[in-house]
This record gives structure tokens, sequence and C-alpha cells, in this order.
């Protein structure tokens, strides 16, 4: 392990430790701007094999332990957690159907330097449908001052859970292209996102069958196809969040699906079972669609040459 001996990595070894995980490095990084961060790698301690790893990067000198700031990094670090016990931790299905990681993200948000009212934070998306494809997104998500207020603070435990749910709703609207190659693509977080008056965030408006529908396919991708049926943690809040639910509602409908023998439900852990997996030709549909929507549409008289412009 690489120690950097600050009050940051001694209390954030001792957080990791309450939360049953262990610090595997610890090293130095720099933000947007070159200023140092600390970036920790952190594996239950069970299971510290590169592949179930997580990383979490924060400013150098950022201290949570403030009454204000302590319950999230505690609520982050119990999730990270359960989620490291999946079989690909950074990986998650939209509602739409589509499969994706989340990789190369440069925490903490900074100011933008184009002179835009908002701040910034930069990373990458990558499909992961089973056949190593190179469709992806880079993406720049921009959170305006004004929803910046709402933040705890401007750091990953704090952040990270409504910007991921923010590509995810962004993919569902098609206003993220999946690419071989190009440049970054926006993805807007602002206060329509969340509630004043219910102080918590809202992305997507769902009933009992829609979840139902992501429940299952979310178990056929990350624990059928990437996860050799290994189970994966199905009362997610990040997807509670995403899908403007609870966590018992999610296990509720994954007992059911259950019940008529699509998963093997195991507490708050469900895997794959091969009467799921049959249903391959279904999922993979769903998945075609969902990249249809992603992709730009075009007038054909227009590109023809045939409308004025």
């Amino acid at each position: 392990m690489t120690t950097l001996k600050t009050s940051l990595t001694e209390s954030m070894a001792l957080a990791a430790e309450q939360a049953g995980l262990a610090l595997l490095s610890i090293t130095e990084g720099k933000d947007f701007h070159g200023r140092p961060t600390s970036i920790f790698t952190v594996a239950l301690k069970t299971r510290q094999d590169a592949a179930h790893t997580l990383r979490l990067e924060l400013s150098e000198h950022f201290d949570f332990h403030q009454p204000e700031l302590l319950p999230a990094m505690t609520a982050h670090l119990a999730e990270e957690a359960k989620r490291l016990r999946n079989p690909r931790p950074n990986a998650c299905v939209t509602l739409e159907g589509l499969p994706v990681t989340f990789r190369n993200f440069r925490w903490p948000f900074h100011r933008s330097t184009s002179g835009a009212d908002s701040y910034l934070v930069h990373g990458e998306i990558y499909l992961e449908d089973g056949t190593n494809s190179a469709l992806h997104a880079k993406i720049a998500a921009a959170m305006t001052v004004t929803f910046a207020e709402i933040v705890p603070a401007p750091e990953q435990p704090y952040a990270e859970a409504f910007l991921y749910n923010a590509v995810r709703k962004t993919l569902d609207q098609g206003q993220l292209e999946l690419v071989k190659s190009g440049n970054r693509q926006p993805v807007p977080m602002t206060t329509r996102y969340f509630s004043p008056w219910q102080r918590r965030f809202f992305f997507t408006d769902t009933d009992d069958a829609a979840r139902l529908e992501y429940l299952t396919g979310k178990c056929f991708w990350l624990s059928g196809v990437l996860g050799g049926s290994e189970p994966v943690w199905v009362a997610d809040p990040r997807d509670a969040q995403y899908l403007n639910t609870t966590e018992a509602e999610l296990l509720r409908l994954a007992a059911d699906a259950a019940g008529q023998g699509w998963l093997r439900l195991e507490g708050e852990f469900a895997a794959a079972t091969p009467a799921l997996m049959a249903r391959a030709e279904e999922f993979r549909a769903r998945l075609d669609h969902a990249l249809a929507i992603t992709k730009p549409s075009f007038n054909e008289s227009m590109r023809a040459g045939e409308g004025n412009m």
C-alpha cells in the first residue's frame, strides 16, 4: 500500500474499516486544475481481486468529519461495501435497457473554465453487452451553481449517485450518443432533478411494471451475461433514487420475479436463472432499441440537398 500521511488518509482508513472495507492503496492525484487529490482504492476484506475494487477520489484537505458531512460519507461507504459484492461493481443498467460501466471520472467538481456559470466533472461511460464493444461516450457533467447549493460538498461521495443517475436519465432521453470515438458530450444537472419540498432527488417516474422490467434486465446483464450468474444487489439505493421508489419496493418486486422463476433471490441480492437467460433475444432487442434512441436522426430530404437550411 502506498501511504500518504495526512489527516484525510487516517480518517478514511478508519471510516473504511467501520464499513468492512480494506484500503488497498492510497496515492496522490491531481484535480482538473492541478491541485492535489487523494485517490483511495477500496475492496471488501474478503475479496480483493482487481475486478472487485472501487476508486474514491477526494480533495487532499477535505474534512468529512463535520455534522453535515459525516452521515453521507458513512452511508456511501456502507453502500459501496454491498456494491463491491456485485460481479461488476462499476456497472449498471439504464431503464431503457443499456448495460454500461462508469470509468475515469476525475473528482471533485471544478468550476467551468469556459465562462459558464457551472461546475463540471469529466468521465466516460462504456457499453457492456458482453461483446467487448468499443461504444462509449466521453461526458462533461455540468452542475449549475443553484444546484451546487443543494449538494453538501462537490466531492465524489456526495455527488456520485445523482451524477450517475443524471447520466442514465440523459441516455434514456436519447441525448447521449455511444460512439467509437468522439468529443465530450454534455450531461446537464439542474434543480429539475431535486424536489425542495420533499428534499430528495427525482429522475424518472416509474410503476411496478417498469421497475420489474428494470430489475430483470439488470439481473440478465449484470448477473447472467457479465457475472457468470453471480448475484447482484437489487436493493441498491442508487437504483431506488433513479426509479423514484424505495429499496423495500425493489426487494418486493425482486421477490415477485423470483416467484415467476426469473431470479434466484438471496437476501438483498439476486442472480439470473436459466429461465431468465432464455429471454436473451428479448433483452438484446431492448438494447438495440435503446441504442437506436441515442443515435441522431436526420431529415433525409435535407441530407440530399432538397430542403432549404
